[in-house]
């Protein structure tokens, strides 16, 4: 039989990763509605913004008043000890952005700090090599985390890069291993391109959970460019692994190069957002799929589908959830209905 795990932990990017590829700025009020509906279907991770510079990432020019919004929200407010908000956060600026943030009363819980196995991608994605940026890190974790927040360390390229080609699963150990030593409270090991196959997703994260045995310390990040990233899932699942990250309708990608009309400098060629091939595995299709195996997320699926529903509307265009048309299975072996919440997702008086 199949070694599945009994539960997982669906985090979701939507408000971050899904958000960066699109062409348009996404007013704040959306991105607020947005993450008060997912913390009410039972998600209790979300990654919501990125502290970059403005210029380089005009979707996310709103991060202090999304942030204060989120703080100040009739849903997320009563559930605030049970809730954590991530931000990105790749250069020193908006480290001490988010610090401040922080200091101030309405900053992320969570920073994200990402390193590439792929020296060329890190250059790309930071302007530093990678030892440079291993510096950067031993300077602002010690700062990060008395300021009252966590790390998470990013691995990217594992599987492969699409700038420099193939690299060495071993290299993304290593740093696994370093950001372990820094201090990182866990660790995500990211396919941002969809190079990852499933034979070699399910090497990586055995070899992973036989070094460094804790899977609560680290989250699965797949994109699904060329389709396998629910069977890049599976394989993690036979792993070991149970923490998974994804985004509502598969969106997400490199950031856009084009927002509201206005070119954005400094971030090179890049996909267009009609070419929604980019994105991360379903939030919904996810869902659906370990209710369908009887794997417990707490999560309420039919809201996680009408949310999607919603999102297609606020985009404009029809997103990359077969779920979001086909509904969830009928029946569980149980005899439960699929979709049905396994507890409840919030408690009722937040409830609208």
């Amino acid at each position: 039989m199949m070694q599945i795990p009994g539960a997982a932990v669906l985090a979701d990017t939507t408000l971050r990763d899904g958000l960066q590829h699109e062409e348009r700025f996404v007013a704040t009020d959306a991105k607020v509605w947005l993450a008060e509906q997912l913390v009410l279907a039972g998600c209790r991770r979300l990654e919501v913004t990125n502290y970059g510079n403005p210029r380089r990432m005009p979707q996310f020019r709103d991060a202090d008043r999304l942030l204060k919004a989120l703080r100040a929200s009739k849903i997320l407010g009563p559930l605030a000890a049970g809730v954590e908000l991530t931000a990105v956060t790749i250069r020193e600026q908006a480290v001490e952005r988010a610090i401040q943030a922080r200091r101030d009363g309405y900053g992320p819980d969570r920073l994200l700090l990402m390193v590439a196995t792929s020296d060329a991608y890190q250059r790309t994605s930071s302007g530093l090599s990678a030892g440079e940026y291993w510096r950067m890190c031993e300077r602002y974790l010690p700062q990060i985390r008395d300021a009252g927040m966590k790390v998470c360390g990013a691995v990217t390229t594992i599987w492969g890069c699409p700038l420099q080609g193939r690299t060495e699963t071993a290299t993304a150990l290593e740093f696994t291993r370093r950001w372990l030593e820094l201090g990182a409270g866990d660790v995500e090991h990211a396919d941002h391109d969809g190079s990852a196959t499933p034979d070699r997703v399910y090497e990586y994260f055995s070899e992973l959970l036989q070094a460094f045995p804790e899977p609560h310390r680290h989250v699965a990040h797949f994109h699904t460019t060329r389709g396998w990233g629910l069977a890049n899932v599976l394989a993690a699942l036979q792993a070991g692994m149970h923490q998974f990250e994804a985004s509502l309708g598969g969106i997400g990608g490199q950031p856009a190069t084009l927002v509201d009309g206005v070119p954005v400098p400094g971030v090179g060629a890049s996909y267009s957002a009609d070419d929604s091939v980019t994105g991360l595995v379903s939030t919904e299709d996810l869902a659906a799929m370990l209710d369908g195996m009887e794997v417990a997320t707490g999560l309420d699926l039919g809201r996680l589908l009408e949310t999607g529903r919603t999102l297609e509307r606020i985009l404009g265009r029809r997103l990359r959830s077969e779920s979001v048309r086909s509904g969830p299975r009928c029946r569980d072996r149980s005899g439960r209905q699929c979709g049905a919440p396994e507890t409840p997702a919030a408690p009722a008086e937040v409830r609208p």
